[in-house]
């Protein structure tokens, strides 16, 4: 019987996308951006997984927020059509690109404090 070897990437593109959208955008983009493999780089250029970034859904730590903002989104910026986000990383996130394709930004986990603080630029104080 002979056994071959078989690697993901030996599945044609159209399998791969469909694999991959099972991940969230931000896991695809986080664990394939930048490897240095054309045909990767092609698939993850995709718009599927580019035009929207949920950062509520997955829950992102600090070393995957870092290179986030310093590598990926300073690159992608420009095809990033809709950010969802919370308050914990929303201003390292909004701060790291220009993101001129931005047609929808929602905003979760915000507290009446904080809401007023970005929006007005000021402190709430309470009598």
């Amino acid at each position: 019987m002979n056994q071959s070897d078989i690697h993901i990437l030996d599945l044609p593109n159209e399998i791969l996308i469909i694999i991959l959208k099972k991940l969230g955008n931000v896991d695809v983009l986080y664990s394939l951006f930048g490897i240095n493999n054309q045909r990767i780089d092609t698939l993850i250029n995709n718009d599927v997984f580019t035009n929207v970034l949920n950062f509520v859904i997955t829950s992102i730590i600090d070393h995957k927020l870092d290179r986030f903002c310093i590598y990926i989104l300073p690159q992608r910026h420009h095809f990033i059509k809709k950010l969802i986000l919370d308050v914990t990383s929303m201003e390292r996130i909004l701060l790291a690109g220009n993101y001129p394709n931005l047609t929808s930004l929602e905003l979760f986990n915000f507290g009446q404090e904080t809401v007023f603080r970005y929006f007005t630029g000021k402190c709430l104080t309470y009598s």
